[in-house]
Formats: C-alpha cells, structure tokens, sequence
C-alpha cells in the first residue's frame, strides 16, 4: 500500500484507541473510499494503489465536501457546513501541498510559451500539457480559470 494509506491506516488505529468518534468515522470513509479504487482496479490479481492514485481519491472527497459546505451555507445549514468544514481538514491533511494560485501562473505561462499557443482556441493543447504537471497539486477549476484568463490576455 501506499505511504498515505499506511498513514491514514494508522491515524484510524490512533482514533479507535483515544475514542476520538468524529475523526474515526472520517477515517473509516477515506479508508473504504481508498479499498473500492483499489478493488476497481483489480483486473484478475492484487493491485497496490500509489500515492497518486490514493491522492486523486482523496481529492475527490475533498471536493465532494467542498460543494457540500457551500450548499448547507447556501441553506442556512451552518451545523451541518460546520461538520463538513471539519471533515474536509482532516482530509486536507492527507494531501500534497497545493499549489499557490501565482506558482500556477507561473506554470501555465511556462506551458502556454512552450506549446506556443496565441489564443483561447488553443485551450485544449494548454490544458493537456498542463494538467499532468499539477495533478494532485492543483483543482482542475482553478487551473482552466488561470489558463483561460491568460489565453484571454493573449
């Protein structure tokens, strides 16, 4: 398994054996979240996930608890925002550091030189060179708004 896996794995042991129930049931989510990718990718024998893979889900759950906040705050569910909002830092633990918004920048200028594209029509090309290189480091919507945004000024 991978080293994040092993980590959440452990931090569940920890929160079983200090009773911590709010963080358990976080855990264990992640941690059933994590064996479903890892069973979906079984074709015959076993299959190790990686980090990435184990990052990529745990993106998704942040996201999913990113949206979730902003439709209980939307419906005056601050109780239920509040758990949410608690859930997504622990999850937010567990992933690489993000990229800043200006090292983004920084990046995409880089990959829009390079792929010598002049304007929005070359979106596609920009994206599909960038978003390998900040996979796991940066939301996808952050990165077409900052690559769009730039092919606009172009």
């Amino acid at each position: 398994m991978s080293t994040t896996y092993e980590k959440i794995a452990q931090d569940l042991k920890n929160a079983m054996r200090s009773k911590d129930a709010p963080r358990l049931q976080v855990l264990r989510s992640l941690k059933s979240k994590i064996l479903e990718k890892e069973i979906s990718e079984r074709k015959g024998g076993n299959v190790v996930l990686r980090d990435e893979q184990v990052h990529e889900v745990l993106m998704k759950a942040a996201k999913q608890r990113k949206d979730s906040i902003a439709q209980f705050k939307e419906a005056g569910r601050d109780d239920l925002a509040d758990t949410e909002e608690y859930e997504l830092k622990i999850i937010e633990t567990y992933l690489p550091e993000m990229l800043s918004e200006e090292k983004l920048r920084r990046l995409a200028k880089e990959v829009i030189e390079d792929t010598k594209a002049t304007s929005m029509s070359d979106m596609g090309k920009v994206m599909g060179s960038l978003m390998p290189k900040v996979k796991g480091k940066a939301d996808g919507a952050l990165v077409n708004r900052v690559v769009r945004e730039l092919l606009e000024k172009l």
